[in-house]
């Protein structure tokens, strides 16, 4: 999976709750800007500009396709046309041309056509002329998730989206867009950065900041956690909603390595407000000793940890399931509890 700077995948660890600051209406404009939509795709643009480098570091966001794409395959239908959006390099489509014991055709078979987007021309095209481009019918668009997708309302099998959501400052009004693209009963499958994600950076910088230049600049973004993300699928129209988290745990030689990674992936800082330019290296020698002394291994790796955010929503369709009414279970939760399997008169919500 990770092939350069020996990292190795390390046990999960547990995070404390991060809010994400967004607008509280999914149909008009962001209130206010987090991000630098345009750092970061500059960003993207010279990751891209050096293939071999870029290349070495997609362990995690391959790993997470990966993922995603196995929560792809609980879907049990032909999805014709799919949108990946913010596909990045198309991690998501090399991952459905990957051979799976387990089944029995590839994924890709049942996706006719999959069109890729991304604001960087160059981390999109990245690898087209790959081998696996020719086993998926595969169209790249360049385009910005910010800004309206160049798609008919109601046009679109599924929408599926790799750690690209974490940077969109206006989330409530992408996903009421992602809403009104898909067709009715159609699903949106997404992985999201999230949580404490780097805690165990951002502490070492903060503490080595405050003690070598006297104050703390952003130097990670703020992130969405598991409750804010269904509450912005709700707000946003999505019905039957799944959310669920995992930590991938990366171990790093030095704090070096991991931020050379994250530079090398295009996932840099880009707050608004950041401090301009490089951090110093006294800084960040000061943050290794920190990094090491609360969050170091004892075979002397650094862990770095991603909060991984998963969610599938379905838009609204006359055909879905629905909710039995309030009251009109046949057992009563107090009788499963208490080990009594004769149901209760009235059934769960009924009068005793």
């Amino acid at each position: 999976m990770a092939p350069a700077h020996a990292r190795h995948l390390l046990p999960a660890r547990l995070s404390q709750r991060r809010f994400l600051a967004t607008a509280s209406n999914p149909n008009a404009p962001p209130t206010f800007q987090v991000f630098n939509r345009a750092v970061k795709r500059l960003q993207r643009d010279r990751a891209a500009a050096n293939k071999e480098a870029s290349r070495n570091v997609d362990y995690l966001k391959d790993e997470v396709a990966d993922r995603l794409v196995e929560r792809i395959l609980l879907i049990n239908r032909p999805l014709p046309r799919v949108l990946d959006l913010g596909a990045g390099a198309c991690h998501i489509a090399r991952s459905l041309t990957k051979p799976r014991p387990d089944e029995p055709a590839p994924v890709a078979s049942r996706i006719s056509h999959l069109i890729c987007t991304d604001m960087s021309p160059a981390l999109l095209h990245r690898d087209a002329d790959a081998p696996w481009n020719t086993e998926l019918s595969i169209e790249r668009i360049v385009a910005d998730e910010e800004s309206p997708l160049p798609f008919a309302e109601s046009s679109l099998d599924a929408v599926v989206s790799s750690l690209s959501m974490q940077w969109i400052n206006d989330l409530p009004g992408a996903l009421s867009q992602v809403r009104h693209l898909l067709k009715p009963d159609a699903p949106f499958v997404a992985a999201m950065v999230g949580g404490d994600t780097l805690f165990e950076l951002r502490t070492s910088l903060q503490l080595a900041e405050s003690e070598r230049l006297g104050g703390v600049s952003p130097r990670v973004s703020p992130l969405a956690d598991v409750r804010d993300v269904g509450g912005l699928l709700q707000t946003a129209g999505f019905t039957l909603l799944t959310v669920d988290v995992d930590d991938i745990v990366v171990g790093y030689p030095d704090v070096f390595a991991l931020m050379a990674d994250l530079g090398a992936m295009g996932e840099g800082n880009a707050v608004l407000g950041r401090k301009e330019g490089p951090v110093g290296r006294d800084v960040l020698v000061a943050a290794q000793a920190i990094y090491r002394e609360l969050h170091g291994n004892e075979d002397g790796t650094l862990p770095a940890t991603f909060r991984i955010i998963y969610m599938i929503g379905w838009k609204a369709s006359e055909n879905q399931p629905k909710p039995l009414p309030r009251g009109s279970g046949q057992i009563s939760m107090k009788d499963i509890l208490e080990g009594s399997t004769t149901p209760s008169p009235g059934g769960e919500g009924g009068k005793k």
